[in-house]
This record gives C-alpha cells, structure tokens and sequence, in this order.
C-alpha cells in the first residue's frame, strides 16, 4: 500500500472544521502541531512588537495514496484556500515507508478495496 503525507496549514480557529472535512473525504487520523508561525506575501502587521495575527496549526494526514488527491481537494475547498488570501495552504508529499498503521490498514484497506 502507498501512501502519501498531507500538510496543511491553517488559522487555529479552522483547525477542526479542516480535520473534519479530512475525515469526510476518507482520512483515518491527523496529528496536530499548534502555535505554528507563518508569513505569506504580506508580512503580518504589529503593534508594539506584537503580531496581531492569530496562530496557526499544522495538520499531518497520512493517507492512501488514492486517497489523496481527493482528500486534499476537500481541504482546500472546505478552508477556501483559493478564494481567501491568507486562509491556509496544504501539499502533498510521497511517503517511501511508514510503520505503527496496522489498524489503520485494515480500515483503509475496506473503504477503497473497490479502487485498487
């Protein structure tokens, strides 16, 4: 089985709703990495030293690879990331190997059998 990592980046307060649509789209789980930092075209404006932008989350899914693109097209779609600037991003990288996905296997295994 392949598989493929996607990273998405995203404001704090649409940390759910993204896992949510990633789950929807046949994800089985994330990890989560909170008060990331990030800067786009504009640099984000301060007062005082401080930024007033809020933090953003780092989403890591690992999914089958027919998955994938599917997955992450409801990301983007879900976060609106092409029709608002600044409201995230998310990529996908391949996965050479990966190990601790037994149960996961299984799951996934069940809900694309029809696709490979």
């Amino acid at each position: 089985m392949k598989f493929k990592l996607i990273v998405v980046m995203v404001s704090d307060e649409k940390t759910s709703e993204i896992i949510d649509a990633a789950r929807r789209g046949g994800a089985t789980g994330c990890t989560v990495i909170g008060s990331a930092r990030g800067e786009g075209l504009d640099p984000p404006k301060t007062f005082l030293g401080l930024t007033l932008e809020g933090q953003r989350d780092v989403i890591l899914l690992l999914v089958e690879a027919h998955l994938s693109r599917h997955i992450l097209e409801t990301i983007a779609e879900r976060g609106r990331f092409e029709d608002e600037p600044g409201s995230g991003m998310a990529f996908q990288i391949d996965i050479e190997d990966a190990v601790g996905l037994g149960s996961q296997i299984e799951t996934i295994e069940r809900e694309i059998e029809d696709e490979i």
